[in-house]
């Protein structure tokens, strides 16, 4: 049981590394391309590391899976606003990209609890 919510966290952490633009698609971005993403806890009892590829295209994070819904952009200017949830679970995450790496917090309620920790992204 224990090592079920830990991969459901882990899953929904994961889900972080998904920026998406709700309003539909966008225009070419400097951000577009291939992204490895590591999500690391710092706080609580998540999964303490994750890492996970996603793909950015037109200003929107084509992920794997589909389990968990996600709500989020990123700015013209790199700035990354994100919440994922799926069932009672949640996290919400905000960080700034560059052209080749970025980086930022996110906070989440999961099974176990109340976690908490930091992102940090690279272009492959």
């Amino acid at each position: 049981m224990v090592r079920n919510n830990r991969h459901r966290i882990g899953v929904l952490l994961m889900s972080l590394t998904c920026i998406t633009d709700p309003g539909g698609a966008l225009a070419r971005t400097a951000f577009d391309g291939d992204w490895s993403v590591v999500i690391s806890t710092s706080n609580g009892a998540c999964v303490s590391s994750y890492r996970s590829g996603v793909q950015i295209f037109e200003g929107a994070v084509v992920a794997e899976g589909g389990a968990v819904n996600v709500q989020g952009r990123v700015t013209p200017k790199g700035a990354v606003k994100v919440t994922v949830q799926s069932g009672g679970q949640w996290a919400s995450g905000h960080g700034q990209l560059t052209k080749n790496r970025g980086g930022g917090v996110w906070r989440g309620q999961g099974t176990s609890g109340v976690c908490s920790g930091t992102w940090i992204a690279e272009r492959r």
